[in-house]
């Protein structure tokens, strides 16, 4: 009892471990182990890379989770934007239930973490009380979704990013996040794993490539999005979305500006400036709220990467990308 005390007090409880099940135990005896970013290890299960804290998760999510038909799942690499594609899709989806963007909205109180629960997380919560459509959102790769995922017609909206600033991104909070004694994660030895496919929820190259075919197979049910893309024309996107999930802004909301109070409720400027985002921390794992907050901005890879480094990162994108007609 004494060690688990000393584990919760010192411990954030992203990283604690003392709740993980017998039979995850012994599954993670049997896998491939490398060292960690944020966690002291990571496992390789189905092909990617897991902490032990998450991979208990992932089993559950696997064994419990039913999806209905309704649902709604929104996919990531870590830090590939996920906060701004929840923060949006909550707004979208919610839009009658909460018409007034400059006040009682739940953003302004609430972090998009807490209010769209992860569903290889969060299994906590009673699901079954979740009003449809339900929204969920996860890491998980293709592969490793629960089969009641794939085989129901919820719909996926996958949002990738250039790997280039991908990584400089999950870099940066993962030194934000690591425990005190686990000092700072150096950008040489990230990189080097990284480009190994060695990252939390990794390998970033074919996680993208597993969603991107599916896009591809059933447009209907996976819409495959890019950071880049949605930061040029965000407006555009979102109407996209909307399409997508079947609620489609009518001609009377766009002309009431609908989509940009929206827009801009969902803006890194307006999220990473309310209070709850830069004095909170999130309810599910206690991360400070304002670690998912950093640039939001295209092309910071510049100001951080080696001419060696982005040669490199350019040469294994273009290797793995280019066969399956994917580029950014």
């Amino acid at each position: 009892m004494e060690n688990i005390s000393d584990e919760n007090t010192l411990v954030p409880k992203y990283l604690q471990q003392h709740d993980i099940g017998e039979e995850c135990k012994e599954l993670l005896a049997t896998l491939p182990v490398e060292k960690g970013w944020i966690s002291s290890h990571l496992h390789q299960y189905q092909g990617f890379w897991f902490s032990p804290k998450r991979l208990q998760g992932v089993l559950s999510c696997q064994k419990h989770f039913q999806a209905f038909d309704t649902d709604i799942l929104l996919i990531t690499c870590p830090k590939s934007g996920t906060t701004w594609l929840k923060a949006l899709t909550f707004a979208l989806i919610n839009r009658n239930k909460y018409p007034n963007t400059h006040s009682n909205h739940p953003l302004l109180t609430t972090n998009p973490h807490d209010l769209i629960p992860y569903c290889d997380k969060d299994l906590i919560l009673d699901l079954q009380t979740i009003s449809p459509p339900r929204l969920f959102s996860t890491h998980l790769s293709y592969e490793s979704l629960p089969n009641s995922a794939k085989d129901s017609t919820c719909k996926i909206i996958y949002l990738s990013r250039d790997p280039k600033d991908n990584f400089v991104s999950f870099w940066h909070f993962s030194n934000k996040i690591r425990a005190i004694s686990s000092g700072t994660l150096p950008l040489e030895d990230a990189f080097e794993s990284f480009c190994r496919g060695v990252s939390p929820m990794g390998p970033f190259w074919e996680h993208v490539i597993g969603y991107w075919k599916k896009s591809l197979e059933s447009s209907e049910k996976v819409m495959f999005l890019t950071y880049e893309e949605m930061k040029m024309k965000p407006d555009f996107y979102l109407k996209e979305i909307a399409k997508f999930l079947e609620c489609p802004f009518s001609k009377e909301e766009e002309a009431k500006g609908v989509v940009e109070d929206i827009l801009y409720l969902c803006s890194f400027e307006k999220l990473s400036n309310l209070e709850v985002n830069k004095i909170g921390k999130t309810t599910s794992n206690e991360i400070e709220t304002k670690a998912f907050f950093r640039l939001g901005q295209v092309g910071d890879w510049e100001n951080i990467l080696t001419t060696e480094m982005i040669e490199q990162i350019n040469t294994i994108t273009e290797k793995k990308f280019a066969k399956h007609g994917l580029n950014f």
